[in-house]
């Protein structure tokens, strides 16, 4: 197989990225090492005896050269010996938005619940772990009640009447925990609407096989 052949070969064969590759040359006992040395120089080969090693990149491929010697006659063995990857960039992850204040999550949700609700389900998820103890005090007067992790606390609000916590004080308590720089995420699980209270509390769901 002719040099220039041997080397498409190998090209196809380096990995995506590369940006430089150490090639050997073992030229044929009848070819003139003087010679090849000549037609390699812009290459500034190594020469050990009939041999020579050289350093191609991407920019500077040694087709033409081998293609020379080709032409030449020069006939000879082409030989991968080692190769570098273009390390791969390291992108920086996106920084997590910023979480909006707790009482301002909560006018936020209170502004999407419809006009007459009534009972509310919710759940804090606290930013760490770390804000636990600190926060289930802070949020006492919601009765708050760890469920799915260490991280979140759920509570019930009642816009009237019934089980739950008056809105005024839900927001009052994530004000407490603002304060304090305790952040974390509020979302609304369950939501009832003009519910009547029949000689009870109100409503009771069943979640994981508990009452709340």
């Amino acid at each position: 197989m002719r040099l220039a052949e041997q080397w498409q070969e190998i090209e196809t064969c380096l990995p995506a990225g590369w940006r430089s590759a150490q090639l050997s040359l073992a030229v044929a006992e009848d070819a003139e090492p003087d010679r090849v040395a000549l037609i390699l120089a812009s290459f500034n080969p190594g020469r050990i005896g009939p041999g020579f090693r050289l350093e191609v990149r991407p920019d500077r491929s040694p087709e033409n050269i081998f293609r020379r010697l080709d032409r030449e006659g020069i006939r000879g063995r082409v030989d991968l010996v080692g190769s570098d990857v273009q390390p791969a960039e390291i992108v920086a992850p996106a920084p997590r938005p910023a979480q909006a204040p707790l009482a301002r999550q909560w006018d936020e949700l209170a502004a999407d619940l419809p006009p007459d609700w009534s009972e509310l389900y919710a759940e804090i998820e606290l930013a760490s772990s770390d804000y636990l103890s600190r926060a289930a005090l802070l949020l006492a007067p919601l009765n708050p009640a760890r469920y799915n992790g260490p991280t979140v606390l759920r509570f019930r609000s009642a816009s009237k009447s019934g089980y739950g916590t008056a809105p005024q004080m839900t927001r009052r308590c994530l004000e407490r925990l603002d304060a304090e720089a305790i952040g974390g995420s509020l979302r609304a699980l369950r939501v009832l609407s003009h519910t009547s209270h029949v000689s009870t509390q109100g409503p009771v769901w069943r979640v994981g096989g508990r009452s709340v």
